[in-house]
């Protein structure tokens, strides 16, 4: 064997070697691939404003990745993480995760303002309490709506008095603890009077000379005792009506006439 050949078995041992090299190289650059792929579909779920279609998905990434394999890889790598990807009817998004949503809550007091009507309406309970609905409609010269009465009674600004012994027995309406509380009052006897009322610019000073600021009465007890009797008679009312009402397999069936 001639100086710088090589013999048979040195030859094996260097292809053998090459092919070890090409081998792990395929291995090397496929493992980039797939870590290259999985930031492109990082990227793409990321930037969306909305979830993904799988089609929308595959014309975005090179040709032949297998997708499935990859959304599933990535799945998994945000599991334990503040965000998870997830699917939507067949769609797929990141999206926070259910345990941390309490982060993203936020409260805030929405100040409404009240209407004129509602104004008005307070007003006048305020003032003429207890006070039915047909009192209010007679001093505001307009039918009250039942949205206003609701929304006063929904802020709890207002609350029932109880019953006017008239006929028909209408409810009456007064104040509330909160409307005192909101107000700065320590009882209904403190809401401002005509002299106040006038210092303040809130009556004009061309009144009639008999006109008067009405002095709201406080609830009594025969009030309170009226409504607390009111929701006492409603279920023995229903108690009462059921107890003598026969029941189908009491009731003896009747025999025909001929």
């Amino acid at each position: 064997m001639e100086e710088g050949q090589l013999s048979a078995s040195e030859v094996v041992e260097m292809d053998i070697v090459d092919d070890i090299a090409e081998t792990e190289g395929a291995i090397v650059k496929s493992d980039g691939d797939e870590s290259q792929h999985l930031r492109m579909l990082e990227a793409l779920l990321f930037a969306t404003t909305e979830p993904l279609e799988i089609a929308v998905i595959e014309d975005r990434m090179p040709e032949g990745v297998d997708l499935a394999h990859l959304l599933e890889t990535l799945r998994k790598d945000y599991e334990n993480r503040g965000i998870h990807l997830i699917t939507i009817n067949n769609k797929w998004c990141f999206r926070t995760a259910p345990d941390l949503a309490f982060l993203m809550e936020r409260e805030r007091v929405e100040q409404r303002r009240l209407s004129r009507a509602a104004v008005e309406t307070l007003a006048i309970i305020a003032y003429h309490q207890p006070v039915t609905r047909a009192e209010i409609e007679e001093i505001r010269g307009v039918a009250v709506s039942k949205g206003t009465i609701d929304l006063l009674l929904e802020i709890g600004w207002i609350r029932l008095r109880g019953r006017r012994k008239t006929p028909g027995r209408p409810v009456t309406y007064g104040t509330s603890e909160n409307f005192l509380s909101h107000f700065g009052l320590e009882a209904v006897q403190d809401l401002p009077g005509m002299d106040e009322l006038k210092a303040a610019g809130l009556l004009d000073g061309r009144l009639p000379q008999n006109f008067q600021v009405p002095a709201p009465q406080p609830a009594s007890e025969e009030e309170e005792q009226s409504l607390l009797e009111e929701e006492d008679d409603a279920p023995e009312f229903q108690q009462d009506f059921l107890e003598d009402s026969p029941s189908p397999e009491e009731s003896e069936p009747t025999e025909p006439t001929e």
